[in-house]
């Protein structure tokens, strides 16, 4: 793959100056910004100068799609353990993972939006020569080019747009419009870490197809950056947070979680495949290899929230319902 841009990644400096006056978010406690805090963020922007791509070029969209290569890797399929995936034809396993991978690009496509639309509100008038701003302008440009690929790489397999239902899609509403300080950069972080397990072993797949492997690059390279931004932030907006605001943000981001996870695969994936999509769904709440696949790609998010303070009994409840504990 080509690279774009020729910074070198620099090292970080040291030390916790203030870097001006505090902000204030909403009602939330105030907000000290140091100068080690914007050091991440200029790093950051060294990487995306050394490692960024375009997904236009660097991926061959005029390839034909081999029959045989699967959507994702068979063990991330929903279905993967289960009797009715011993019962598929192999024919139905391929084209059920080309469906589960693009209702899971789509789902990102919608979180990608509401992602952007966060962080712009965010950024709302703060110091546009600052590190911390750049950055999340660069963020929500890689963003928009990576929705554009998982929209392409969606046309190109020919499976249609699936969509969260209309409850869904009103809450991922009132979350891009209400979420603030570490509650939005928590979903955030949520939504990108549990996909970079998955693309981590999608990208490395010899039976999966090529538009996917060379998507899941890009997106894994990326997204690290956006990772250890959304940490970052998470770390600065709870540096100075009592007990009560932290069990309230844990809880919100807990919820944040359920949604996300729980739209990842739409039911129609299993139609198009052909299958009972009763029996189907049956077999994937009891699919107990699923529910190991979801702990062990939550495992490095779970230990970030007990470190910051944001994983309560509460939303360790709401995790398990959802087996990312």
């Amino acid at each position: 793959m080509a690279l774009t841009g020729s910074a070198r990644i620099g090292g970080a400096r040291t030390g916790g100056a203030r870097t001006g006056a505090k902000a204030v978010h909403g009602s939330a406690p105030t907000r000290e910004h140091t100068a080690a805090d914007d050091d991440v963020s200029k790093r950051l922007l060294e990487s995306a100068a050394t490692l960024s791509y375009d997904p236009a070029i660097e991926i061959d969209w005029d390839a034909p799609l081999p029959d045989d290569h699967y959507g994702l890797n068979p063990e991330w399929s929903t279905l993967y353990g289960t009797r009715l995936w011993d019962e598929m034809t192999e024919r139905q396993r391929v084209t059920l993972t080309r469906h589960e991978v693009c209702s899971i690009m789509n789902t990102g496509i919608w979180f990608e939006m509401i992602l952007q639309q966060m962080v712009l509100r965010d950024q709302y008038l703060k110091n546009p020569a600052s590190a911390e701003f750049r950055f999340a302008l660069t963020e929500i440009a890689d963003e928009c080019r990576h929705s554009i690929m998982f929209a392409r790489a969606c046309e190109k397999m020919g499976v249609p747009a699936y969509r969260p239902n209309k409850l869904i899609a009103q809450a991922g509403r009132a979350y891009k419009a209400l979420a603030k300080g570490e509650l939005a950069y928590g979903g955030i972080l949520v939504a990108e870490e549990v996909l970079d397990v998955m693309q981590r072993d999608w990208m490395r797949g010899e039976n999966v197809l090529e538009i996917v492997r060379g998507t899941s690059r890009i997106h894994v390279v990326e997204e690290s950056r956006h990772m250890k931004f959304a940490r970052q932030e998470i770390r600065e907006r709870t540096r100075h947070a009592g007990p009560a605001r932290r069990r309230t943000s844990a809880t919100g981001i807990a919820l944040g979680a359920y949604v996300i996870v729980t739209s990842m695969v739409h039911p129609g994936v299993y139609r198009a495949a052909g299958l009972d999509t009763g029996r189907a769904l049956a077999e994937v709440r009891a699919n107990e290899h699923r529910k190991a696949m979801m702990r062990t790609s939550s495992r490095h998010l779970m230990a970030f929230l007990a470190e910051t303070g944001l994983l309560t009994s509460r939303s360790a409840a709401i995790y398990r319902r959802i087996h990312m504990l």
